[in-house]
């Protein structure tokens, strides 16, 4: 048995390391949407062989992270315009029904995880630490996904959260004026009556504030330029 094999199969971290790394990188937008994935660079590293990098991008393309192309470099999943209509459009039906549900189906233990990313999203945003809010506001609203207990819901909200996780750096990285400051705290307020409303069993008030959530996305998408890699239209 080849010696990169063996290394791989007693040390199956790596390659969970890797698939960790690489989908912070991308939601974090240390890789830029459209980014070239360099696979010899990756399994140099992470200490892996080029197979098991390969079929993890796989994995990701098919989640929606990276584009595989014929004869082509893997690249970070780009966006565009057209793809933030496609979000705003979308992202309000399927997030309320992910946190109705969540209040529906969540158990107290998966609550009690909840409160902890929450934990950890306040503590970033505390220390101005742009790429933990943006990572534990992605575990936040995953979480309140697996809460909802649905398998065809589940799916979508992730393809969703990879873009809301990188329209929300936009947001994330600006809070140096009061107005934004405030919006920022009042985006940290809201997750605590989510987990309130969750925690009592209450739908209605679950899918309000996921409602409210988005509607600041919107708003402060409108106040600042697009995203590095956003594909602006040809004119």
């Amino acid at each position: 048995m080849d010696d990169d094999i063996i290394s791989e199969i007693a040390n199956p971290d790596r390659k969970v390391n890797l698939s960790h790394t690489l989908r912070r990188r991308i939601l974090t937008m240390e890789l830029a949407p459209g980014a070239v994935l360099d696979e010899v660079a990756l399994s140099e590293e992470f200490g892996l062989s080029r197979p098991p990098v390969r079929e993890l991008m796989r994995q990701m393309a098919g989640e929606g992270y990276i584009e595989l192309e014929a004869n082509r470099a893997a690249r970070v999943s780009s966006m565009s315009y057209q793809s933030l209509h496609d979000f705003f459009l979308l992202a309000p039906m399927i997030y309320i029904t992910a946190n109705k549900l969540a209040a529906e189906n969540g158990t107290r233990g998966q609550l009690d995880l909840l409160k902890q990313m929450q934990q950890s999203f306040r503590k970033a945003v505390d220390n101005c630490d742009v790429e933990g809010r943006v990572f534990y506001n992605d575990q936040f609203h995953r979480q309140i996904g697996e809460m909802a207990h649905n398998v065809y819901l589940v799916p979508s909200l992730r393809r969703l959260q990879i873009d809301h996780a990188r329209i929300g750096k936009v947001f994330y990285k600006h809070p140096n004026t009061p107005r934004m400051q405030e919006e920022l705290e009042l985006a940290t307020q809201q997750h605590d009556e989510m987990i309130d409303a969750i925690g009592k069993r209450d739908p209605d008030a679950a899918g309000e504030l996921a409602r409210l959530h988005l509607e600041l996305s919107r708003r402060n998408m409108a106040m600042y330029a697009a995203p590095e890699g956003l594909e602006t239209p040809t004119l």
